[in-house]
């Protein structure tokens, strides 16, 4: 239903009682700006987001009672679910939910909204143009190549014009800037693009937000999404300096998000920990740390 208190997220089975707020994975300390990565890159390759029939027929229960999105959604309920749980997270404001009941399984599915970054788009209309570009930009932000979820601080504005909610502690702890993103998710011509917001990781370096931090410019490792460079080469960056207003590549201009990330999410052969990004050998670089990981057998 549409403007419910949020009580849950993912399937509920029938009969089942949905588990409370606080002891979900997405109960987060500061819900207008931090948030937790992990949505595939295969959840980036929907056909366009216009496919599902939301971009017309809005966020709303009605949106979500059409027979396009109900037949997107049954072709791969698994992978659309966790689509739907970063659609609703960065479109709807924090404090309501969206649902879908499985036809045949009886099972519902809820999502909570969080950044409310479409609020148009949530309560029913059409999605403008600012709204495709935003949810789309959020969507690539939250997006992981392995899939693990990651710390991150969500900066800049709503379609709307409206700047995400920050507070001193929150960019305090997320002190290491990471990339910006931007694109169109919801055309099928469209593309979605990262850009990274800090130096190049050097050869000691790794991350598992691998798709915004990177030292290849051009890398196709988080296909679909594009990574082009640096943000200072695309963007514009706000008055306040801590997020971009707008991107322009190929000669269109999109509107971006800007990511920060924890410092302890910055990987270094030699801090002592083998992580699963490194790999044993007899160097000093991510891929042959003998200091972590020791030498190959």
């Amino acid at each position: 239903m549409l403007a419910l208190p949020a009580q849950g997220c993912g399937p509920v089975v029938p009969g089942e009682e949905p588990e409370a707020w606080g002891h979900q994975e997405e109960a987060l300390d500061t819900p207008q700006i931090r948030s937790t990565n992990g949505l595939s890159v295969n959840g980036l390759s929907v056909n366009g987001l216009s496919v599902n029939g939301l971009s017309v027929n809005g966020l709303s229960v009605n949106g979500l009672s059409t027979a396009a999105f109900r037949e997107w959604f049954l072709a791969d309920p698994t992978v659309r679910d966790t689509v739907m749980r970063y659609v609703v997270r960065c479109a709807v404001p924090a404090g309501q939910e969206r649902a879908f009941t499985h036809p045949t399984t009886g099972i519902t599915y809820r999502w909570l909204g969080q950044l409310g970054l479409a609020p148009g788009w949530a309560g029913g209309a059409p999605a403008l143009l600012a709204e495709q570009q935003v949810v789309s930009a959020c969507l690539a932000a939250h997006t992981n190549k392995y899939g693990l979820a990651v710390s991150i601080s969500v900066l800049g504005k709503t379609a709307q014009d409206v700047p995400i909610p920050t507070t001193p502690e929150e960019l305090a702890s997320h002190s290491a800037q990471e990339a910006c993103f931007f694109g169109n998710l919801f055309q099928p011509s469209g593309g979605i693009f990262a850009a990274t917001d800090r130096p190049t990781l050097n050869a000691a370096e790794s991350t598992p937000r691998a798709c915004g931090l990177t030292s290849q410019q051009g890398t196709t490792e988080c296909a679909p999404m594009a990574h082009v460079g640096f943000c200072a080469a695309h963007c514009t960056r706000d008055a306040s300096g801590l997020f971009y207003t707008q991107c322009t590549y190929n000669g269109v201009v999109y509107q971006p998000l800007t990511t920060r990330i924890l410092p302890t999410d910055i990987y270094r052969c030699g801090d002592g920990t083998c992580q699963f990004t490194e790999r044993c050998g007899t160097g000093a670089t991510y891929d042959s740390c003998a200091a972590d990981c020791g030498p190959c057998a």
